[in-house]
């Protein structure tokens, strides 16, 4: 097997990323359910495959996928990836964020940076004996450990703002300013600690700060008006060719290559680029399209296996050693921590909020790695304390989470959603459909199914379509909010123009959602929605019918929940609804009797009656009395007719019925949920899909909220006392 693997560098190579990248996709599944991001997945991964647990559990498994002839490979593909995501950094980072933010972010930001250097040069100061490499001065150590303190992940404190949509508020405002401040900082003095490190002397250290300063002159004077001429031409004339992008990466190497031979390492290079590239006509959006998933799924987790592979937990092999590695991580959060949160309450921000800017910023993440290898490599560091520093970046990133919810107290929905605040009185005929969108296929058959229910009265209704946008892995979708809810927002254009041809209002609600259920829920309570209509597609890895995100809103939500499962139903003109007297039938006879009042549909009541259950007279007795509560004053003259029909199996008498075409096929089958139906809702889905699997008609399966959940009173007319 060994053999097999290591018969040439490249099949070794191949190896290697199917490893890396397998784990840390699996591990981010999990790091998911706990809320965290992605990074701590990715870090958890390299440190698994590394010395750390691989070589500690199977030391000849990692000595024959990882030996250290292969690391070369590694470590090039692994710098290349950083280039490439530095370039795309400063290609998010908008150079107009960092201005009009006020005098409390560029405060916030200076204090994250000072006091956390001061701290972390004060630190490796009193550590020296303990962790000081031999032939390191001291100068040089004391400025890199305190620049490693003043690093903030900024690509995922930018992905928890906008997942927990705090991005337009005032804490997410100022934080991710802060954070862009803060870096732009830490960067430019990492670049000058590097250069005193290699310079080995004041004359080549100023040699290097000069050139440094030539540098990012000509970047900006020369290049900055170059690229937007170039952006200009391939936003608007030709496009982002192959031409376009191959000269871009001339541009970033050249750069790269400038900053390393100055001695500012070449990731600074890259990101004075980025930085530089215009964001007007879409070139920097074009090329981060272009970039990034190659990036991020392929080359970054090849950097975090790399440092995983340098992280030797067993070096920490004392009592004394691991008290070290706190006192790190303590100095590290106070720096951090304590700096922005002082900083936050003295521009008059509440302690809860300042709390909260205050672990925002305290994250490190990715960033703090990059930094934590040039210390590495340059030898400013020792492994020792190159593993503390690791599992420091760790702990600070894995407490954000947990910590933000424990300060922050978040809105249940995004702000805005609320509008104007619902009369005292609403009007009897007042009637609210959310329509939720997660795929363009069901959106027709849900705007005919809520055209039916307001067509009468559209002054009084409102329709809402909702689209949750999910959160992805790919750091500029959390830059800034606009984004993703203009993504969103855009992908209901097809929809609104159906609604618009209708002659149907719909007014659109889009945002990012990392819990979908949860937030559908809250929009419907908030909007006052009478029936929250949800489009059927069988999930992904699940047999239920209605599992996933449709059985969580089936479970949570307060009011009417109704999910098409559309046939092809272009129109509504004859409805059948089974009915068995359960309290989800009793749902589906109020919609439908909506919907004859509102549009005239002809409906056809089927009450499925065991054998014997009862007698003739009775059963005249409940045709009539439910015929009439379909017959009101002034109502179209839609057709109503009650058929109560005995049978053993009510799923099947229903299915009988929907088959049948006489006088002429159903358009639409209303279904209650529950066992009787073949539609039993179990902890995990329905599993029963019985009904949904034999019926071809299209289906609008119902779902009556639980006896005293309701979000709201119903009014009189749609309070239907249907019989028992």
């Amino acid at each position: 097997m060994a053999e097999l693997l290591t018969h040439s560098p490249l099949s070794l190579f191949i190896v290697q990323a199917v490893l890396i990248i397998a784990v840390a996709r699996g591990l981010g599944l999990l790091a998911r359910r706990g809320g965290q991001p992605m990074v701590i997945a990715e870090v958890a991964a390299g440190i698994m495959l590394g010395p750390s647990l691989l070589g500690w559990l199977w030391p000849a498994a990692k000595a024959t996928v990882f030996p250290k002839e292969s690391l070369a490979l590694l470590q090039i593909f692994s710098q290349v990836g950083l280039v490439l995501f530095m370039f795309l950094i400063g290609l998010e980072l908008d150079p107009k964020v960092l201005r009009g933010r006020g005098r409390a972010a560029l405060l916030i930001s200076q204090a994250g940076i000072v006091v956390p250097f001061a701290l972390g040069a004060l630190l490796a100061f009193v550590l020296r004996g303990a962790l000081l490499t031999a032939g390191v001065p001291l100068s040089s150590f004391m400025m890199f450990v305190g620049t490693s303190m003043c690093i903030t992940a900024f690509p995922v404190l930018a992905r928890i703002l906008s997942e927990r949509r705090m991005m337009q508020t005032k804490v997410g405002a100022i934080s991710i300013t802060s954070a862009a401040i803060g870096d732009v900082t830490a960067w430019c003095l990492l670049a000058f600690v590097v250069s005193t490190v290699l310079a080995r002397g004041t004359g080549g250290a100023v040699r290097t700060v000069a050139l440094t300063a030539l540098y990012i002159t000509l970047m900006f004077v020369v290049v900055r008006p170059f690229m937007r001429r170039f952006g200009a031409l391939a936003s608007s004339r030709e496009g982002l060719t192959q031409d376009v992008v191959a000269g871009t990466f001339l541009l970033l190497l050249g750069s790269s290559w400038a900053t390393e031979v100055i001695g500012i390492h070449a990731l600074f290079g890259a990101f004075v680029l980025g930085v530089i590239i215009p964001r007007e006509g879409g070139f920097a959006t074009l090329l981060t399209d272009k970039l990034e998933d190659f990036v991020v799924v392929f080359l970054l987790p090849m950097f975090f296996a790399y440092s995983g592979l340098r992280t030797q937990i067993g070096l920490l092999d004392s009592g004394h050693a691991w008290v070290l590695c706190a006192l790190i991580v303590a100095v590290a959060c106070a720096g951090k921590f304590g700096g922005s949160l002082v900083a936050a309450r003295l521009c008059g921000l509440g302690w809860r909020e300042s709390a909260t800017i205050g672990v925002l910023m305290n994250a490190r993440g990715l960033m703090e790695l990059i930094v934590l290898n040039i210390g590495l490599d340059l030898g400013v560091i020792s492994p020792t304390l190159f593993t503390m520093l690791v599992l420091m970046a760790l702990a600070t990133t894995l407490m954000t989470t947990p910590l933000l919810q424990l300060f922050y107290r978040p809105e249940e929905v995004p702000h805005g959603l609320g509008e104007l605040p619902e009369p005292a009185a609403p009007p009897v005929d007042r009637f609210c459909v959310l329509v939720c969108v997660s795929y363009t296929g069901a959106g027709p058959g849900m705007l005919k199914v809520s055209e039916t229910l307001v067509r009468r009265t559209p002054e009084q209704s409102r329709v809402y379509a909702l689209k949750l946008q999910r959160p992805t892995d790919r750091p500029s979708f959390y830059l800034d909010a606009g984004p993703g809810a203009r993504q969103s927002e855009s992908s209901l254009e097809p929809l609104l123009e159906q609604a618009e041809g209708q002659k149907l209002q719909v007014k659109p609600i889009a945002f990012v959602s990392a819990q979908p259920a949860r937030d559908i829920c809250n929009v419907a309570e908030v909007k006052g929605a009478d029936l929250v209509l949800l489009g059927w597609h069988r999930p992904l890895f699940n047999r239920a019918a209605l599992g996933g995100t449709v059985s969580q809103v089936l479970s949570e939500a307060a009011t009417t929940v109704g999910v098409l499962v559309d046939r092809g139903l272009k129109t509504i003109e004859r409805v059948l609804v089974p009915f068995h007297g359960t309290e989800h039938d009793r749902a589906a006879l109020r919609l439908a009797q909506r919907m004859a009042t509102q549009s005239g549909i002809s409906i056809t009541v089927l009450h499925v009656v065991k054998p014997g259950q009862l007698p003739a007279s009775e059963v005249q007795g409940l045709s009539r009395e439910m015929t009439e509560l379909f017959h009101e004053p002034g109502s179209p003259g839609g057709e109503v007719a009650v058929n109560v029909v005995e049978h053993a199996d009510p799923a099947a008498a229903a299915l009988i019925e929907a088959a049948s075409d006489q006088p002429m096929p159903y358009d639409l089958v209303l279904i209650g949920l529950g066992a009787d139906w073949g539609l039993e809702q179990r902890q995990f889905g329905i599993n029963q899909e019985y009904f949904i699997r034999k019926c071809r008609v299209s289906l609008l399966v119902l779902r009556a909220p639980e006896s005293g959940k309701a979000s709201r009173p119903r009014s009189a007319k749609a309070s239907l006392a249907t019989p028992s």
